[in-house]
Formats: structure tokens, sequence, C-alpha cells
């Protein structure tokens, strides 16, 4: 194996083993911080020696095996001494510091362990923006360049919102635990928030040149897939995955061979991915027997499955997505919502009923400049035959969205009235 193929390959096992290994130091020295850097150590040791030992056999063992000794290290020279004298057993107490088989301690620890550092990412003592990055960089394995890139952030904003986040945790003394009875489904419902926040930047970019950002939808999958895996009986953790999987099944069709958008209405339906969407519905089905149907992200799926179960956009039941979006509605006030549900009940009863609905919207402060209120109202009056009013909304759409690809979508739009 060359030395590319080697990196590529150390990459590749880091990505799929750094968090079980940042969780795993977390619950030993109970400061994430100090965690991942443990963790890094070890990768750059891999780094340094399997180019020339080659990679084991068991690698991720291996990087535990190297991290704990960094841990241990790190514990007899610090003050935590004392206070893990008796966690790490005898060992600690010989002169000799013989390692213990740790890596096959953690693994019978792993699920919790991964479970509390879900919990630890996204704890409610960061902003929302922390969240998204530590839970990127401590779950995801991303590099502080890989979350800058996504997020069209500088590289230094990032590092700097990683490190007060680490340190806002340390301060905080946020135990290395999963929280229960009613705090565990406030902080449930901040980790769910997090995971579908990062989806939705890359289903929909809210700036730049890409209209989709495939890495982000894939990351968050992923992250939603071992949420599931660590709390099975929740059914609102069931719903979120149903609805990324059958929203995430369209995104081949959302774009052109251009990279040009492609609105709902007119994709081929041929490029949806049918498994993704067997997944959807699957766990959809799940959130259902658990008794969730009335949860958020569960209503939501339940939309995204109507369309998904459509052969066709007529064949879509719009009738029954506007119902869907009223019982969203009730749970989950929201002017965005109320939009969504215009749209479905011009589909259902005609452009002027829905129209009626987005007026009553027009003046609210928290869709002043929310693009999408402009470009609904544009496609509604365009249906209505007021050209030169629709193409002042898609004006003014365009010129209110960050997103470059969604900007000549809505002037092309615009341009159409016109003609």
């Amino acid at each position: 194996m060359s030395a590319t193929e080697t990196h590529s390959a150390i990459e590749a096992v880091w990505k799929m083993e750094s968090a079980r290994l940042i969780a795993g130091l977390t619950r030993i020295v109970h400061d994430v911080g100090v965690a991942e850097e443990l963790a890094q150590d070890a990768l750059v040791v891999a780094l340094e020696k399997w180019p020339e030992s080659g990679i084991p056999d068991n690698p991720g063992a291996w990087l535990m095996g190297t991290a704990k000794h960094r841990a241990i290290d790190y514990l007899r020279r610090g003050t935590l001494i004392d206070r893990k004298h008796e966690d790490l057993g005898r060992e600690m107490a010989e002169r000799e510091m013989q390692v213990p088989d740790l890596a096959a301690a953690m693994d019978d620890n792993i699920g919790d362990d991964m479970l509390r550092l879900v919990f630890i990412a996204c704890h409610p003592v960061l902003s929302t923006e922390s969240r998204v990055a530590l839970t990127l960089r401590l779950l995801g394995g991303l590099t502080t360049d890989e979350i800058a890139r996504a997020y069209l952030s500088s590289e230094a904003t990032v590092a700097q919102r990683i490190v007060r986040a680490k340190r806002a945790l340390s301060d905080a003394q946020v135990p290395f635990e999963v929280p229960r009875g009613a705090e565990f489904h406030a902080r449930l419902s901040s980790v769910l928030q997090v995971i579908y926040l990062i989806f939705n930047e890359g289903y929909s970019a809210t700036a730049g040149d890409d209209w989709m950002r495939p890495a982000l939808c894939e990351e968050a999958l992923r992250l939603g897939r071992i949420l599931v895996g660590l709390v099975p009986d929740e059914a609102e953790v069931h719903g979120l995955v149903a609805l990324m999987e059958i929203q995430a099944s369209r995104s081949k069709a959302r774009v052109n061979a251009a990279g040009e958008p492609v609105l709902l209405l007119d994709q081929d339906r041929a490029k949806w991915d049918r498994l993704l969407i067997g997944r959807g519905l699957a766990a959809l089905d799940r959130a259902e027997q658990l008794g969730g149907t009335g949860g958020s992200y569960a209503i939501q799926a339940a939309i995204a499955a109507c369309h998904a179960r459509a052969v066709t956009a007529h064949d879509t039941d719009w009738a029954r997505i506007a119902e869907l979006y009223e019982d969203l509605a009730e749970i989950e006030p929201s002017p965005v919502v109320e939009l969504n549900r215009a749209v479905a009940v011009s589909m259902a009863s005609g452009p002027a009923a829905g129209l009626e609905l987005v007026d009553t919207l027009k003046d609210h402060p928290a869709l002043k400049n929310y693009h999408l209120l402009a470009s609904v109202r544009g496609d509604l009056l365009k249906k209505l035959g007021r050209m030169e009013e629709a193409r002042f909304e898609f004006e003014r759409a365009a010129s209110i969205t960050r997103n470059a690809r969604e900007k000549s979508l809505l002037l092309e739009r615009a341009r159409a009235c016109g003609d």
C-alpha cells in the first residue's frame, strides 16, 4: 500500500472511530477537550507508524489502546490522580503502570459513552452554532477546515467557536452522563434540532454557489442512525430519521446536469432513491408503533411520505398534506409552517385560496427577509395570470436569498413573467 493510500485509510479509520474514541476517553478524564486532544495524539502516532508497520487488523482497538496510554499518563501528571485512583484500579497503584486491556473494557460501555457524548455536544449551555460545530467535530470526525467550508465560514471563526464551546462545558462542569426524566426529553429535543439543522444546511444551502451540500446530509443521516441505535424506543428519533431518509431520497433529482435547482413538481421521480424511501417509510412506521404520530418530526416525515408515495406530482395527496401542516402548526406554531400550509392549500384548492393565506403572512415580522415568502407569492400570482406582480415578487426573492443557484433560478422565473 502506498503512502497516499495509507493516509487515506487512516483518515477513513479516524472518521469511523473518532467518536467512540473521544466518548471513551471523556468517561475517563471527564473533559471533552482533553479527550479530543488525547484522541488526536493517538492519530498522530498512527500517522507516524502505520505507513511503515502497516494498518493493524483492528485499527480502532489500536487507536484506543494508544489513547488510553496517554490518558493514564495525563491522569498521573494531573491533579485528578487522587480522585481517579480508585476508578483505574490497582494498575494505577503499581509503579510499573502496566496498561490493562482498557480497549476491551471500553467496548462494554461504548453505547452509553456515545450517548453521553451526543448529549454533551448538544448541551443547552452552548449556543446553537456551537452545538452544530462541536457535534460535527466530535461525532462527525470533521476537521475545523471541513466544517468551515461546509458553512462558508473562516477556519479561525469555527476554531474559536469550538474552543469556546469546550471551555464552556468545562467551566460549567457538565457531567458526563445522560440526563433522566424530563431533562432527558428536553435535551433530546436539542440533540434532534442540531442534527436536523446539519441536514437542512446540506439539503438547502443558505448561501454560496451550491444548491446542496450532500456531505452534510450524509453526516446528519449517519448521526441520526447512530442515535436510533442508542435510543431505539424514542419515537421522535425515528421520526427525524424517517424525515431525513425520505428527503435525502430526492437529492439526485433536485439538481440538473449543470448543478441548477430543479423544483419538487418538476423533478424526475425515477431518480428518487427507492432504498432511502423504503428506509424512511420503515422508520416512520416504527415511530407510529411507538405512539409518536403527533411529534414534530414524525408529522414532517408523514408529509414527506405523501410526496414519496405519489407516482407523479399530480397524484400527490395535497389535501392530506394541508391537514398535516395544520397539525404541525398546533404543536409548533410558526409563520413558516403556515406558509407551507398555504402552498398545500393552493395545490388542493387552487392558487386563489393559497394566495389568500399567504397574504395574511405578508406583514409578519419574522418573514420580512424570508425569500421563500416572496417566491411562493410570485408563484401563486403567476398561476393567477398576474404577471407583473409575480415578476416583482420573484425579483424581490432573488434580492434576498444568499444562495447563488437559487438567485439565478428566481431571476429566470422573473424573466419568464416578462416574456
